[in-house]
């Protein structure tokens, strides 16, 4: 089940990753006789296909993170989520004809590398299909309080800065939206009625304002800048949500340094994937 449950993950991050890249094409050109100014010149491009399909790709990679997040534990799922990055390289370079470097192919195995030694060392398993509600709040209140400071602070900072202040709380509310699907697709399956528990209301709200914080983060700095946070928060915190609320299994012991030592070279690599042209889209306006 954790094999299907890596595989599903995988063609969310291929799915998230073309999104991405097919929605940042519609968006490079203006449509014809609508100036970049004009407010529907911004936004004529939701009329392109390539924006639709990436609309479509969107919600098929939406089920297949749900269907891994219910065949396998979220410690494992979210970590292999970070593959989007690679992915967004490669379909960026294909569809833009920009071909990576020497170095940012370098980042791509990189992190590849860093995140396969991770998964190997760390060997997620097991967890329950449900979390007790009392875990619950013991578990969001805190995060609450964190992801709030954040914001607070993070509004009142200027570029780089505030952008991977920004990037951590959306992180976090990342990691508890997966958490929370992962816990009412359990209730599903235990024969609950899903529509009457407040997992799934939660999981939407979360969901929602995470992606409105993003947007956030976004214009704030550089994709460099709030990545890193994106990427390796999402995937610390939903290791440590895993153990914590769903009690998996995570081998440590001697291994922690060696684990450690590869989620910084996944840091590292996302850097640097995230400066680079092909990844983070700055030269595209002159498609």
């Amino acid at each position: 089940m954790i094999i299907l449950s890596v595989v599903l993950a995988l063609l969310a991050a291929l799915g998230n990753a073309g999104a991405s890249v097919l929605q940042r094409r519609a968006a490079a050109v203006d449509l014809p006789g609508l100036p970049g100014s004009h407010l529907f010149g911004k936004l004529g491009f939701i009329r392109r296909p390539a924006w639709r399909w990436g609309a479509a790709l969107l919600v098929v990679s939406g089920l297949a993170q749900a269907l891994a997040l219910a065949t396998g534990p979220l410690a494992v799922v979210q970590p292999v989520m970070t593959t989007e990055l690679l992915f967004t390289l490669v379909l960026a370079a294909i569809v833009f004809r920009r071909p990576p470097g020497v170095r940012t192919w370098g980042a791509f195995l990189g992190m590849a590398l860093g995140l396969a030694v991770f998964l190997l060392l760390a060997s997620p398993t097991g967890g329950l299909e449900t979390v007790p509600p009392k875990r619950w709040l013991l578990g969001a209140v805190p995060a609450a309080a964190v992801s709030s400071v954040l914001i607070v602070v993070g509004m009142r900072l200027l570029g780089s800065a505030r952008a991977a202040v920004l990037g951590s709380a959306t992180a976090i509310g990342f990691s508890f939206t997966a958490a929370l699907i992962k816990d009412t697709l359990g209730l599903l399956s235990g024969g609950v009625e899903v529509f009457a528990t407040w997992q799934i209301y939660t999981a939407a709200a979360v969901g929602l304002g995470s992606f409105l914080l993003l947007q956030a983060t976004l214009r704030a700095g550089s994709l460099a800048a709030s990545q890193p946070a994106l990427t390796l928060g999402d995937s610390l915190l939903s290791v440590i949500l895993g153990v914590a609320l769903f009690e998996e299994q995570i081998d440590l012991g001697w291994r922690v340094l060696p684990e450690a030592a590869a989620l910084g070279l996944i840091a590292l690599a996302s850097v640097h994937l995230s400066s680079s042209p092909v990844v983070s889209g700055k030269e595209e306006q002159r498609w």
